[in-house]
């Protein structure tokens, strides 16, 4: 298997801002200081899926205005800021894939799992998961790497992942000393 992570919307307006879950704070120093630095040094890619919406965008109707294109909001924390060797896609949707050119990149370097991290569980890891499943991907959830605006939502969000999409559930520390293993 060739893995990729993805980190969905670790984003300044989620975290902090418009529309705060409080607990992004818990997988911050999880993705920090153990999944993100043992991809890189694995040389498996970090790709950051991050909205970034325009005035337009029917999300917004839902959620009100968060995440604007050009925004402090739409930028990722500084606790997670990307590396130049990480790659960032802009996304209008809670989909990943759709409409920024996620799939071809994962084709180009050969990746066939996806590692999803990131909020919330429920929503966009959910959407995202569903198109790499769609697509052929393998799907991997690290419960400690995702979270939601509630447990209940969390997990929820984990087990329908599981369910309708056959993810992997697991964790950070299993990944690492897989990727060790592995590599």
């Amino acid at each position: 298997m060739t893995d990729a992570v993805i980190v969905l919307d670790m984003l300044n307006d989620f975290v902090t801002g418009e529309i705060a879950a409080e607990r992004a704070e818990r997988i911050i120093p999880t993705l920090r200081d153990e999944l993100l630095p043992s991809a890189r040094e694995h040389g498996i890619p970090v790709i950051y899926a991050n909205d970034a919406h325009r005035p337009e965008d029917t999300e917004l109707d839902v959620w009100g205005e968060h995440a604007m294109a050009g925004t402090e909001g739409a930028e990722v924390i500084s606790e997670l800021t990307p590396t130049d060797a990480d790659d960032v896609f802009e996304k209008r949707f809670y989909d990943a894939f759709y409409g920024t050119g996620l799939d071809e990149h994962l084709r180009s370097l050969g990746v066939d799992r996806i590692v999803v991290t990131g909020l919330h569980t429920n929503m966009c890891a959910r959407h995202t998961s569903a198109s790499a499943f769609f697509r052929g991907y393998d799907v991997v959830a690290p419960a400690d790497c995702l979270e939601a605006f509630s447990e209940e939502a969390h997990q929820d969000g984990l087990t329908y992942l599981e369910d309708v999409y056959d993810a992997e559930r697991t964790t950070s520390e299993e990944l690492v000393e897989a990727w060790k293993t592995d590599g």
